[in-house]
């Protein structure tokens, strides 16, 4: 199994969607968002129920279930197709192989145990636990999300470090908390004084 490009842009697009959502901003615009097949993408995971979107001037994209029930392995199967690094061994696009003995090929049952292993770890995560993982790790580097202004310290949007964002202000009210808070942070999105 190979991550396309659209799977990759699929899978960050909803990760900044939930970045937003837990920061308190419920819809990010396209141009917010890693651009390339956006279109594209945001329109089959639209018809698949994972994201809804707003047209105007205010509009844009936001999630259209809760984080902890969208599955990484179902999103990857849907952009990208099956998991499994064969197709003698998928679950969903089962086709025979070039094998006289399927039964008794080794190499279809080592690619039994490597679709297993895949879809085992990503049919157990969801974007609920990757925003974790990521919010998590830019509090600890002090940096903001890419979609936001670089020179913006994520601590001046979470309560305290490593603890979940503070949810509830509208984006007016946090761009201004971030305007205050600029001074604190060098330039390339680093904390001054931060270890490198």
């Amino acid at each position: 199994m190979k991550l396309s490009k659209r799977g990759e842009y699929a899978l960050r697009a909803l990760i900044d969607l939930g970045i937003a959502s837990e920061l308190g901003w419920p819809m990010l615009q396209v141009s917010e968002l890693p651009s390339k097949f956006l279109e594209q993408i945001f329109a089959q995971l639209k018809s698949a129920g994972y994201v809804k979107s707003r047209r105007g001037k205010f509009g844009g994209y936001s999630l259209a279930r809760p984080m902890n029930r969208i599955k990484f392995g179902a999103v990857i199967r849907l952009i990208d197709g099956p998991l499994a690094p064969i197709r003698c061994v998928s679950q969903t696009s089962y086709a025979r192989c070039s094998c006289p003995d399927e039964v008794h090929c080794g190499l279809r049952m080592l690619m039994f145990d490597v679709r297993n292993a895949i879809s085992t770890v990503l049919d157990r995560f969801t974007l609920a636990d990757i925003v974790k993982i990521t919010l998590r790790k830019y509090g600890r580097d002090k940096v903001a999300p890419p979609f936001l202004d670089r020179s913006i310290p994520l601590t001046s949007i979470l309560s305290k470090e490593g603890e979940p964002p503070i949810r509830g202000k509208s984006r007016g009210e946090a761009l201004k908390q971030f305007s205050v808070s600029r001074g604190s942070q060098s330039h390339n999105g680093r904390a001054k004084g931060a270890a490198k």
